[in-house]
Formats: C-alpha cells, structure tokens, sequence
C-alpha cells in the first residue's frame, strides 16, 4: 500500500494530534519505570489536575507489561462521575506493534506518563468550558493496550520486558479494573456513571458499556449507565483491497480488526456477537450494526464528513490532490452517515469535516440548529431522568440534531478548514479548487444562484 495508506491507516479511529506527539516524544526520552500502585503530583500542579493512579492488580497491564492505570479529579459530595476513554487506533502484527512502539510508544507503555493531567472539554474542571459536567468524578484512562478495548490477553510476565517479546492486549480487562480501584473513591454511591471517548475510544464504549453496567450492577450499584461516543461511528471501508490481507499495513480497517480479534483474545457484547457466525465478530465494531443490539443509552457524537473516515480512502483535505471520484465519496460519506443515525435516539452530528469534539476546549461553539453539544447533552440528561421518575420530558430541548445541509462545512459553527502547506484558513470551495477540482466542471460555480454550493455554504444549509 502506498505511504499514505500507511499514514491513514495508523490514525484511523486515532485522534492522534499534534500534542500526542509531543506527549509520546516525551515518553520516549523517559527512563523512569512505572511501576507501583501510586504518583505522586508534580510541582506547579493545581487541585484542577486528575492525578496518576496505577491498578492495584498488577497482571492488568500495558501491551509491554508495564502497569496500566487511570487519571482521577474527585469532586467531593457528587455523585455523577465520567469515565473517558482515550484514543489511538491499534496494532494487530508484530510488524504493527513493533511500529508502534518505536513511534507512539505512550499508547503501548505507562514509562513516560506525567503524574498529572489537565482535562479540556467534557473533562474540565472549569464551568466557563464545561458547564454541566465540572462537578462530576472525571477518569481519564489512558489507552496503552491498542486493541480497540477490546483485548482480554493472558497476563504477562513482569516487567521490564524484552523488546522481542510477545505484546499483551488486555484493553477490556484495563476497564474492568479501573471501576474495581474505584470503589473505595465511591462510584458504588453513582447516581450516573457516563462511559465516554473518542475516536477508538469511542468504539470501546461501544464495546464495553455492556459489561461496565453488569459490572457495577453485581457491586450492587444503582447507577444509570451511559455511554458517550465522540467520533468512533465509522462506516466500512469502499477501498479495494487484497482480499488475501497480508499481515501488514496493508489490511483495511475490517481485516485488521479480523487479526487483531485473535491476537488480542479480543470480546464483542454478547448480545451482538450472536447475530453473527464465528469468525464475523468483527461487524460488532461498527456502531451501526451493533447500536440496535445495546440496551444502555447512548449519545452518539459523529462529524458527517469524519477526517479519519476519509483517511481510510486515502483522502487528505489540504493535504494533496483531489480526484472526482474521490469528492463523490465525500459527498456521499455525509448522507450514509446521516442514514446510518436516523434510528440512534440521542445524536450530534455536524455537517462538518473535522475529528473528534468532546475533549476539544472550544467544544461549546459547535453548533447544530441552534443547539449546542453541551446543551443537547444536557437535554439528553433531563430527558433520562424524567423517563426515570415517570415524568413527562421537557418540550424544546432537543437531543436528536443531525445536520440536514447536504454539503462538507455548510454549517457555520464548523471548525475552520486549513491548508496543510501554507497553515492558512481556507473555504471549502479554496481548498478544492487548491487540490486540484475544477469547479466549474463539477457544478460548483462559486458565483452560482441560490442552490449552489457556495450559497449553502455562505447560509449554513
């Protein structure tokens, strides 16, 4: 596959940007182990930061044996409290874990971890950037399994590990623990536990909410589960490729989850895996097959022209040349997604091209008729505790808010476009004609009457 396939297929379901870069740099500098059952905060940390804590069971772990752990602000008295998962695709070869490691070694590693961290977003602690969240317990569990929180791997030899030595995928297990270490903070008292994340992150959701709400119902907890996926709603791949998958970087997104389900000893909700034969437990992974199959409620947050989605299909906004047949795919990514959410009960999906939200500090500007995702997570909120209390829910305050413009970026409140050679802010209609499109031939006359593209666009749809 050519490199950009290479590049598209690492970060799908990533949301791996510039920071984690940063973060996995830092990483790779640290020598310092992580190994012990607690961390202390760093100098110049403030009672904002969620702070460092590794599982009590040591034989839950990392892919490479060091030990797996959460980030935790306690808000003392609520008893709301938000797990996030993080993001960053997966490896499923020793070629594509041996990659990874050398290249984002804090997705396989705790080494280099900070001993605190500062949430944005939903995971803020400030009420100007998140409104009706600040009070909750936040956890922030880190992603360090690559599997999709999927993998239930036998337990490790203890670290340090030999670099040549077998990986160990225990994504689902990391969850299960997290919520055992929780206990004595409270999260038996939960009125609701919210299992949220974006992108992989996202998909775990899918995966695990399942099992989270068995999990706390035998602790004899009386918590409303929820999940929040933000960014982790993905359509199969249309890319033609080997139907012979190589165990390479070549593999689609479906083949690799295909391999990795058996390097990880990887688990679908059982409900889902009994629609298909053995051997098609992958098809659990897309939330549009498996959502029907969840009795937990779920708010689904899906960009409709999702950056990684399109990274799949080798395409790039701003970043190289841009074929028809490529645009119509994108024109058409926005109406199979819309398709794929008419039946979700509680969504935000913006007619926009962009990935993730719910971590991002300006997640409040994003708009979907008038509506904000805090605001709809907060209709969404009230409605399931009238449901709760035989009430009748609460009239104009919608929590169903997929865009109806048909176009990338017809929403004014989306997040600016940028060329990735000069970083300058360009319009939908700068940016194809920069990758190569000739508007003109394709009907896209920016001076257009009132149904063209560039009057959506310059209207909001």
């Amino acid at each position: 596959m050519k490199v950009l396939g290479q590049v598209a297929f690492l970060l799908l379901l990533g949301g791996i940007w510039c920071q984690n870069n940063r973060n996995a740099k830092a990483s790779g500098k640290s020598t310092k182990k992580s190994t012990g059952n607690q961390g202390d905060v760093h100098t110049g940390s403030t009672r904002d930061d969620m702070r460092l804590h590794f599982l009590k069971n040591t034989q839950v772990t990392c892919n490479d044996g060091t030990a797996a752990g959460f980030y935790l602000k306690e808000f003392r008295g609520s008893r709301r409290w938000l797990l996030f998962l993080e993001g960053g695709w997966c490896c499923y070869s020793k070629e594509t874990c041996d990659s990874r490691y050398q290249n984002i070694p804090r997705l396989m590693s705790s080494a280099g971890w900070p001993q605190t961290k500062r949430g944005t977003g939903i995971l803020s602690s400030q009420v100007e950037e998140n409104p009706h969240w600040n009070n909750a317990n936040i956890v922030f569990i880190p992603y360090c399994s690559s599997d999709v929180w999927s993998g239930t791997g036998p337990a490790p030899t203890p670290p340090p590990r030999p670099r040549q030595a077998e990986y160990t995928f225990m994504g689902s297990l990391i969850i299960r623990e997290v919520i055992k270490d929780l206990i004595p903070k409270g999260i038996k008292q939960a009125k609701v536990v919210m299992l949220s994340g974006t992108s992989a992150g996202g998909t775990g959701v899918l995966l695990n909410i399942e099992r989270v709400a068995s999990q706390l119902e035998l602790l004899g907890a009386e918590a409303q589960v929820r999940g929040l996926v933000d960014s982790g709603w993905f359509l199969e791949s249309k890319h033609q490729r080997s139907p012979n998958c190589p165990e390479t970087v070549s593999c689609s997104p479906e083949d690799a989850i295909k391999i990795g389900l058996r390097l990880w000893n990887g688990i679908v909700p059982d409900r889902c895996r009994q629609l298909y034969k053995r051997g098609e437990e992958w098809q659990c992974f897309f939330g549009h097959r498996l959502y029907s199959t969840l009795t937990s409620p779920l708010f689904v947050v899906q960009w409709l022209f999702d950056e990684e989605q399109l990274r799949v299909e080798n395409i790039y906004m701003g970043g190289q040349s841009l074929s028809e047949e490529q645009w119509q795919y994108i024109r058409n990514l926005g109406q199979e997604l819309k398709s794929s959410l008419r039946d979700v009960t509680a969504a935000f999906a913006p007619s926009c091209l962009s990935h993730t939200v719910i971590t991002k500090s300006n997640w409040m500007t994003f708009q979907v008729r008038g509506t904000s995702l805090p605001r709809a997570l907060q209709c969404w909120d009230r409605s399931l505790e009238a449901t709760r209390n035989n009430r009748t829910p609460a009239r104009g305050c919608p929590f169903h808010l997929v865009d109806t413009c048909q176009w990338p970026q017809c929403n004014p409140t989306c997040p600016a476009l940028v060329d990735q050679a000069t970083q300058q802010e360009l319009t939908l209609l700068q940016m194809l004609v920069a990758m190569g499109l000739d508007l003109q031939k394709l009907g896209l006359d920016p001076q257009g009457a009132e149904g063209s593209l560039a009057s959506m666009v310059s209207n909001g749809g």
